[in-house]
């Protein structure tokens, strides 16, 4: 079965995010950029995921204000989205409030419990993926209105750098449980 052109753009961005991600993930693995590895305290672990959840956050914030923005300057918007149908732009503005959000709930979850239970060696991880959470909410924001193969390397950076971390850390936990 032959790929549409938007399929084949879409695949495209979807592997130019998964091999960012991972070789992002693997250089700070390997590499401890940050030189985490003398982290010892549950404390400076804490200390690591609050500064890496300061952009997952912005783009959270930046994705309400927008749309309050948009709302309150639009006679047809301004009662929101529970008593009118809304614009196509507050839709659009709706969707990537709604994807952001998705997005930073699981980011948050996997930071969280990468700081807590991984090497601390391992833990320059965190602030380079929240980088390539940012990087990937600027791609997706600047390429939603044009279309899926547009917005596919932003949403697929944001996403897979999470995931990529999650399987890490799954895999990680159950070998030191089972290996």
């Amino acid at each position: 079965m032959a790929l549409s052109s938007k399929q084949s753009g879409v695949f495209k961005g979807m592997l130019t995010a998964m091999l960012a991600s991972i070789v992002t993930i693997v250089v700070a693995i390997v590499f401890d950029p940050l030189n985490y590895y003398q982290l010892e305290l549950v404390s400076e672990r804490l200390a690591v995921l609050g500064l890496s959840l300061i952009l997952p956050i912005l783009f959270l914030i930046a994705s309400v204000g927008r749309l309050a923005k948009f709302r309150f300057f639009s006679p047809e918007d301004i009662d929101g989205s529970g008593l009118t149908s809304g614009t196509n732009e507050v839709m659009v503005l709706q969707s990537l409030l709604q994807n952001t959000l998705e997005q930073f709930v699981i980011a948050f979850g996997v930071y969280t419990a990468w700081c807590l239970l991984m090497p601390s060696s391992w833990l320059s991880v965190i602030p380079l993926c929240s980088i390539l959470f940012a990087i990937g909410r600027c791609c997706f924001f600047k390429g939603y209105k044009n279309g899926a193969p547009a917005r596919a390397f932003g949403f697929a950076l944001t996403f897979y750098s999470t995931v990529v971390l999650f399987f890490v850390l799954l895999g990680y936990q159950l070998i030191q449980m089972f290996g």
